[in-house]
This record gives structure tokens, sequence and C-alpha cells, in this order.
């Protein structure tokens, strides 16, 4: 009952009240990002949405557009800043994402948007996650969020689409507002970023390079 008629009420209502409510907070960070990391303030990306659904996520932006001498853009590592590291630590680049809730691409709770490239990497039981609208927070990221490994991570995305109930998805609100002030598991231990599932399953001799490669170009043929 919740998951079918109620859970999509509870989206709109809660994201439009914290729109409202956080508004001041949003303006200062838009700010502070233009101030401190350039324009544009906020970072579009293709996700894979419900259904699989091609989505653009709204996030604060978190790096700079430093470039080497060739004028390729420099690692993750280099370009995210202190400021861009504060942002992430306490998901504050999240909150744009809000408007993605309010409109119904995604959810308050629910299995994290990945990139459309991790997508095409993952099983067919695994790719059972877009079943459901992608969430802000979710089972996975009160689990361990990028510091558990990809299997994991999606196994417990799995429980979460086969046992959603409003006492759930309250229970993970709470644990992620525990979480946050914990600043814990925000990136892939011994990494600036989280990993990306293609180059996990690459570094551990999991598929073979000519198979990343293909998988590649099946995730660049879905964002055109």
């Amino acid at each position: 009952m919740y998951k079918k008629y109620f859970k999509r009420l509870f989206d709109i209502v809660f994201s439009f009240i914290a729109i409202v409510l956080l508004s001041p907070v949003l303006l200062c960070l838009a700010i502070l990002v233009k101030k401190k990391l350039g324009s544009p303030i906020i970072f579009k990306q293709p996700r894979p949405g419900k259904d699989e659904k091609i989505f653009t996520i709204y996030k604060f932006r978190t790096m700079t557009d430093a470039k080497d001498k060739r004028g390729n853009l420099l690692s993750d590592s280099m370009r995210l800043t202190v400021f861009g590291k504060f942002l992430r630590k306490t998901s504050l680049d999240e909150l744009p994402e809000l408007w993605n809730i309010f409109k119904g691409d995604m959810s308050i709770v629910g299995p994290r948007p990945q990139l459309v490239k991790d997508m095409v990497f993952m099983t067919q039981d695994q790719r059972r996650r877009h079943t459901v609208r992608q969430g802000l927070t979710g089972w996975a990221q009160v689990n361990g969020r990028n510091n558990i490994t990809w299997e994991d991570k999606l196994y417990i995305d799995l429980e979460y689409v086969d046992n959603i109930t409003f006492l759930n998805d309250i229970k993970i609100i709470l644990l992620t507002v525990v979480n946050v002030f914990k600043a814990t598991g925000v990136n892939t231990e011994g990494m600036d970023t989280a990993e990306d599932l293609g180059d996990y399953l690459l570094k551990r001799n999991i598929i073979t390079k000519n198979e990343y490669l293909k998988k590649i170009d099946i995730a660049e043929s879905l964002m055109l």
C-alpha cells in the first residue's frame, strides 16, 4: 500500500517542505560554490532512474575545471578542492537533488542513482535496483555508503527493493542524519572519489579489457 500509493506523495510533500525551509542554505551554498569553484554552480549528469530511464541529476559542483597544458582535465583528486571535499563529506552537494525528487526523477529513500556506465556492468539481477525510483539516501548508504564492496552495495540495494515499507524509510532517513554527522564512508578507502563498477571489476580480473571496452561503448550509446 505504502509503496504503491503513499511513497510518492511522501516524496512530494517532504521535498517541497525541505526546499522551502532550506532555501537560505541553498542560496548561501550557491554563492560559495560560485566564489570558490566557479560556474556552472550546478553539476549535471545523466543517471539511470526507475525502469532504467535516463534522467539528469543535479548536485552542487565540488571540482574545479583545472586542466593540464594540453587542455585535458586533471584527475578528480587534483580538481577536488578542500571546499569540495567539505561539501561531499557533509553531503551538502546532494541538496539540489531535492528538485529531482519533487519532479519525480528520484525518491527520498531508494538505491542511490549510479552512473550509466555502472549500470551496464551490473548483472540482470542487480539491475532490479532500477525497478524503483533511485534515492537521495538508501539502505546501502546507511550500511557503509561508498566504503563497502560493490557486491555488498548492490546486494543491500536489492534487500531494500524487496522490502519497501514506511517504517523502513523512516529508519533509513534517521540513520542518514546520524551518518551525515559522522561523515563516514564518503569515499572508497584510499581514494578521493568512489570507484566505478567497471574499474572495480577490471582491476580484480572479473572481466577482461575487451569486455570492459564493449560495456563502455554501450554506456556511451545510452547517453546519446
